[in-house]
């Protein structure tokens, strides 16, 4: 028994240690003063989006950078997407709405409508925006500085997060909080190794010409956590990657409600561990059984001591992710419980492959 708490404890405290690093380090991209003009291919893949596309569209308007392009595929909806986006592109001579081909057997359907809209791009940056968010002042010019100064082939942001219901508060929080307490995001810029990377499909910035000589998004058309494997990819390839909080400089309501955001989540949970269920137990063991089996050794000095460390990485992970503390706090059990409801969807998906998204098998 002893050995099993030790074991815990240890995986608390290191995952304590990356969050306090994280919380020190404060990965986010920074505001700038100094202006930048070099044109930016903004693109935008669209399926069923009509709910949310024409706020992303007037947020990309309203904001404060001139030199840009912007450029929405209708990847086969079956609602109103294409035709808001094109009501709204009449009016807007630097936004164009163009129809996605027919999806290839060998392509997933988000990376193919990427690949077609880089074809249509003529930026010398090609950033790639989820249709579901909106982007506020100073994004891009503090991006396109960010790529100068880092000399970056891909820069991408983890977006806020808006949530409106509760079923949300109890599931869209877990994204912030496995990415801050299991990776120093510092590490992917300084080690240059492909095996340490992270990034986000909801803000991918590159540098135009490079991507146009390698073409990541061909090179990963099969792959559900695309994002990241591209990141991987730049880096092996020499080129320097890296990924940072947005701070409040993009933000994304990703999911309406409960339902929508365990299924959302259960769709790529897997694919971050490389499919790898045995080590993805593990995970799940010690982050949500190994608490349990603290609190059952009635130590109450153990349990003081684990809890305060929960504690006190909930609250860290919450203010750099610019969430409410207090209820990621107070709703920690229910979120490991949706973690755990998570998780065997996961699997069960996987193993009777039947994972599917907007009505595509992936």
């Amino acid at each position: 028994m002893i050995i099993v708490i030790s074991v815990i404890f240890f995986f608390i405290i290191l995952r304590f240690t990356v969050t306090l690093f994280n919380f020190l380090s404060n990965p986010k991209l920074h505001r700038v003063a100094k202006q930048y003009t070099d044109k930016v291919s903004i693109l935008i893949p669209a399926r069923d989006e009509a709910d949310n596309i024409l706020t992303l569209l007037q947020s990309i308007n309203n904001q404060d950078y001139t030199n840009y392009e912007v450029i929405v595929l209708d990847d086969n909806s079956t609602d109103q997407t294409y035709k808001i986006s094109l009501a709204f592109a009449d009016k807007h001579p630097q936004f164009k709405i163009i129809k996605g081909d027919e999806l290839p057997r060998d392509w997933l359907g988000k990376n193919y409508a990427c690949y077609q809209l880089a074809q249509q791009a003529t930026g010398n940056f090609l950033l790639y925006l989820d249709a579901d968010e909106k982007i506020h002042n100073s994004l891009i010019n503090s991006a396109v500085h960010r790529m100068y100064q880092r000399k970056l082939g891909l820069l991408s942001l983890f977006a806020n997060q808006e949530m409106h219901t509760a079923g949300e508060k109890l599931v869209v929080p877990l994204m912030h909080y496995i990415l801050l307490n299991l990776l120093p995001l510092q590490l992917v810029y300084l080690v240059k190794s492909a095996a340490v990377a992270a990034a986000s499909g909801q803000f991918m910035l590159f540098d135009a010409a490079q991507y146009r000589q390698n073409q990541w998004h061909q090179q990963v058309q099969d792959k559900v956590v695309e994002d990241v494997e591209i990141m991987k990819l730049v880096k092996a390839a020499g080129y320097n990657g890296e990924a940072l909080l947005a701070n409040n400089m993009v933000s994304c309501r990703m999911y309406k409600n409960y339902t929508q955001a365990v299924s959302g989540f259960s769709k790529n949970f897997l694919a971050a561990f490389n499919y790898n269920i045995f080590g993805f137990l593990i995970y799940l063991l010690l982050i949500i059984a190994g608490p349990m089996i603290v609190v059952m050794t009635f130590d109450y000095e153990l349990i003081f001591f684990m809890a305060a460390l929960i504690i006190l990485t909930r609250i860290m992970i919450s203010l750099s992710a610019k969430q409410n503390a207090l209820y990621n706090v107070i709703l920690h059990p229910v979120q490991m419980f949706s973690l755990t409801l998570i998780a065997f969807m996961a699997v069960q998906r996987h193993l009777t492959k039947t994972n599917v998204w907007k009505g595509r098998k992936i």
